[in-house]
This record gives C-alpha cells, structure tokens and sequence, in this order.
C-alpha cells in the first residue's frame, strides 16, 4: 500500500512540485516520487546512483522523461527518509525495489538504472524479468565488470582532494576537467537547487560506506546468466572514472543485443552532462 496523496489527474508533475511519497515494504517505508502523466503509457521506474537521494536527480533531465510518461523516481530502504536499515548487498535492493513497484499496482515497467541504480536495476531483472519491458543502463557495469572493485578507492580519494581544493566531490568524479566539463558541472549543481521545499533527508556516511562495500562485492561476483532478451540500451561517458568505459563491453556480453552509446568528453555523470542528448535518445528508446 503507499501513504500520502493519490494521482493528480491528467496534470502533469514536474520534478520541484513532486510529493513525496511511501511505499510500505517489508517493513520499511520507501519514499518515491512520481511526475508526468498518469496516462503515458508504460511507467519509467528511475534508480539513482551511489550515496544520492531523490534530489540527486537532475529536475531537466526528469521533466523532459516526463513529457510523454509516468515517472516513478524510487529511493532505497534506509537513504534519505526511507526508514528501515540500509542494505549492503544488491540482491536484497532489488528485491526492494520489486516490492515497491508491485506495491504501486504496477505489474510491467521500463527500468532506468543510474550507476549503482544500473547494478540495482540488472538484478532486478534477474529476479523478476517479466516486470521489465525496456531498460537503461546508464553509467553502470555487471557483475565482475572491470575496475568496480576500485570504486572505492577512485571515490575515497575524490573526497579528500575535494575536501583539499574546496570542491564539491560529484564534480571531480561525475564531470571531465575540460572546459565543457567544468561549466557542465556547474550548472549541474545549480539545477539541483531548483527544487526548494519537501526535500530529501541527506545521505548519512553510514550509508555511502554500505553503499560502497555493496559495489565492492559486486565487483568480486560473476555475473548469472541472464534470460532478459527485451530492448537493452547502454549509456556511457568515453572518461567515466568511477566505472571504467570497458563495462559498456561486458554488459554486451550480458546482453548482446543492447543498443550503445558512449558520449564523448564525458565522465560518470554522463546523464547529467548529456542531459538534452539523454532525454532525446531515452525518450526514442522508450517508444513503442
């Protein structure tokens, strides 16, 4: 069951007017929000990246998703206000995030996974493939994908040079040091304040070392064998630091028939620097 205001109609809703909302699972509740219309076709369920909550999302790239469809943005037991403890191991994630979308009353949808949302999202459909129609992996690898058991030490290290130079981390970890990619990141950053009120709570460091001990173990597993055969489309940045360019090959051998494509220029925010090619090429991939 979820709590809070049901529908709005035929109004579409944009990203900073989106209510928070609660999904009873297992015992936790986990906060989601939903935009665009209620009658655009199959939802887009979006899961977001490491150490972020729902105003981690970039609210342009969001409303232009949400032109021609239901979007669901799903948070994680125990990130932000979700309540219940934070879980270490994707499996139990993605288990989550299956409860959550049946418990909206949905029974087929398009996935958009985003770093470790991508990791979140390929176990989903591992556990349950008849749930997804179409999927996304944007800046993400499989299981035993080359360099994601070194996240930690690339992100650990970002911090404290962060820390050092007064700059926030996600701009040396999401963003490429060229001129395009500095002026990406700052206005990045200045789109995430546009949503002012019913914020998320913020990511406890609790639950970043959880979420990174997650994608450590994720890198050391092999990845199953997989019988999703549905539309597959891979995005990633040519520079991404975080989870090395060579993933995009080992997801092909995951998924073979994927479509691809690697953005020049571009870091581990690959969505968020690309925002308008994203939404353009998403959006195509989507339609039926």
């Amino acid at each position: 069951m979820t709590q809070a205001q049901q529908g709005t109609g035929d109004r579409a809703v944009r990203f900073v007017d989106a209510p928070t909302r609660t999904a009873s699972v297992a015992g936790a509740g986990v906060v989601y929000r939903e935009l665009g219309s209620q009658h655009g076709g199959v939802p887009l369920v979006a899961l977001t990246h490491l150490g972020a909550n729902l105003d981690s999302w970039d609210p342009e790239l969001i409303d232009a998703l949400a032109r021609e469809r239901r979007v669901i943005l799903l948070s994680y037991r125990g990130v932000g206000a979700s309540t219940g403890a934070v879980r270490r191991r994707f499996e139990d994630t993605a288990a989550d995030a299956i409860a959550a979308t049946r418990a909206l009353g949905l029974s087929r949808v398009d996935l958009f996974g985003l770093s470790m949302g991508g990791m979140v999202a390929q176990e989903i459909l591992h556990q349950d493939p008849d749930l997804v129609e179409r999927v996304i992996l944007a800046g993400t690898g499989p299981q035993g994908g080359p360099g994601l058991t070194g996240m930690t030490g690339v992100t650990v290290r970002a911090i404290l040079r962060g820390i050092a130079t007064f700059t926030n981390p996600t701009t040396l970890l999401f963003f490429t040091r060229t001129r395009a990619g500095r002026e990406a990141a700052r206005t990045y950053h200045a789109r995430l304040k546009l949503r002012r009120s019913g914020r998320d709570e913020r990511v406890t460091p609790g639950v970043f070392r959880a979420q990174l001990r997650a994608v450590n173990r994720w890198g050391h597993q092999t990845p199953p064998v997989t019988s999703f055969t549905r539309p597959v489309l891979i995005l990633h940045g040519d520079h991404d630091r975080m989870v090395p360019t060579g993933n995009t090959d080992a997801l092909l051998a995951q998924y073979p028939h994927a479509q691809v494509r690697i953005f020049a220029d571009a870091g581990h925010g690959v969505a968020f620097q690309n925002r308008d090619s994203v939404a353009r090429i998403v959006t195509g991939f989507l339609q039926r």
